[in-house]
């Protein structure tokens, strides 16, 4: 979706013809797939605070990235009838910056905050009172003569958003009236997901093609949707325009992505453990170095798939693999020394 719709999105205004070719994100909760409980719990609240005319209790949404919590956000604006302002944590760099957004909302306005676990504690509690009261702390004034006054602002939604609920403090996470978990996708939810994408972008997709990307698209949307349109390249130039399971299992092939759906970076880490650490324990910092990457990269996008996938555990000394991530390259399970001089088969 474009800056220009990416910003603020007035609920209940469709979008023009071509931005809606150009974003994937389904409008309105029938139209998401997946995520069964969420959508059945979520719609009972937003039908209720409708029939109150009152502003939805805020909602904290949870899980890796690419699983459906921005768009949750767009969609509960829209299934409300009410405006949508977006930011992230980093981009509220001092309590002006969230000010300046609270003082212009309209009433029951839905406000995500994405990455909410990075907001700076300055923000962060001038946020407890916007939550509660309803209300904005703001300073008149230096020094001595310095005094506090309270705002009032509109009633609102407050949207938050993160990959790292544990980094998120005890009192914000209290002040979310409603908490929702998301899950990986199953194989079968992806298909559809697949397949509804695919329409969108006008391009025909054989079911035994869908299944096959969806089995490889590591349980989140967000890659299934890239993966479609890679196929959808392919099918076009190379093929006849429909995405077979031929050609998805070529195009699979020169992406770099194996039948675990796993990709070059997944298969870097899964190798620098067992040659390089001996199989782990490896820290954290000491693995995203090996291979290149950010700490946060690792911890919030590889890792959990790998983790999900029986392929490398989490300890208290750092990270292992495991039998199965020796099985998935062909390699023979090596003898691990752990430390004490104590050795054990892996």
């Amino acid at each position: 979706m474009s800056d220009e719709y990416q910003d603020i999105v007035r609920a209940g205004v469709p979008l023009p013809d071509d931005a809606q070719e150009g974003s994937l994100r389904p409008q309105f909760l029938k139209e998401f797939l997946g995520q069964e409980e969420i959508k059945k719990n979520l719609s009972v609240f937003i039908q209720a605070a409708r029939d109150r005319e009152e502003a939805l209790d805020h909602l904290f949404l949870i899980g890796p990235p690419g699983l459906g919590k921005t768009t949750l956000a767009q969609i509960t604006a829209r299934e409300l009838g009410a405006d949508f302002k977006v930011t992230s944590a980093p981009a509220l760099d001092k309590p002006k910056d969230l000010a300046g957004i609270l003082s212009t909302i309209t009433p029951r306005t839905v406000f995500f905050i994405d990455e909410i676990h990075r907001l700076k504690p300055a923000i962060e509690e001038m946020l407890y009172i916007a939550m509660e009261d309803y209300e904005l702390d703001w300073v008149i004034g230096q020094g001595a003569a310095a005094r506090t006054v309270r705002i009032p602002i509109p009633k609102f939604t407050l949207v938050g958003a993160t990959t790292k609920a544990g980094m998120v403090s005890s009192p914000l996470i209290s002040r979310f009236g409603i908490v929702q978990r998301f899950n990986y996708y199953t194989k079968e939810e992806l298909s559809l997901i697949i397949k509804r994408s695919a329409q969108i972008l006008d391009v025909q997709v054989n079911d035994d093609a869908s299944l096959l990307l969806a089995s490889c698209s590591r349980g989140t949307p967000r890659v299934a949707n890239r993966v479609l349109r890679r196929m959808r390249d392919f099918a076009q130039i190379e093929g006849s325009g429909v995405i077979t399971k031929e050609i998805a299992e070529s195009g699979l092939k020169r992406l770099g992505i194996d039948d675990l759906g796993l990709e070059k970076y997944d298969r870097e880490i899964l190798l620098s453990i067992i040659n390089n650490f001996g199989g782990g324990p490896v820290g954290a910092e000491t693995l995203a170095i090996s291979i290149g990457e950010s700490q946060d990269t690792l911890e919030d996008y590889y890792e959990p798939y790998l983790i999900q996938c029986g392929l490398i555990q989490r300890t208290p000394r750092g990270r292992v693999v495991t039998e199965r991530a020796y099985k998935q390259f062909g390699l023979e399970i090596k003898e691990r020394l752990e430390k004490g001089g104590q050795g054990t088969l892996f």
